[in-house]
């Protein structure tokens, strides 16, 4: 899965959107993004989402069920190329 490299932190956690479909209306709990990744490298996933999140490739916002978040549709060729060229 992940050898832990900054890269491969981010490559894998935009696959994870891209390939559940989480853009836009379909969104994930923020309890889930660290789902599926080793326990060592939940800090960084939550880290390098915010990141994400500021440069505008992931979007977050908060709902009466809590924080919310899915891949920015308008990014998606930028997401595809990351996820195939990293």
């Amino acid at each position: 899965m992940i050898n832990g490299t900054e890269k491969d932190v981010i490559k894998d956690l935009l696959r994870k959107f891209y390939r559940h479909g989480y853009w836009g209306v379909k969104h994930m709990r923020e309890d889930s993004l660290t789902k599926g990744f080793p326990d060592h490298l939940k800090g960084r996933i939550k880290d390098v989402a915010e990141d994400l999140r500021r440069k505008g490739t992931l979007k977050k916002w908060p709902t009466s069920h809590g924080i919310q978040w899915c891949a920015n549709i308008e990014r998606l060729e930028e997401i595809e190329r990351i996820i195939r060229d990293c």
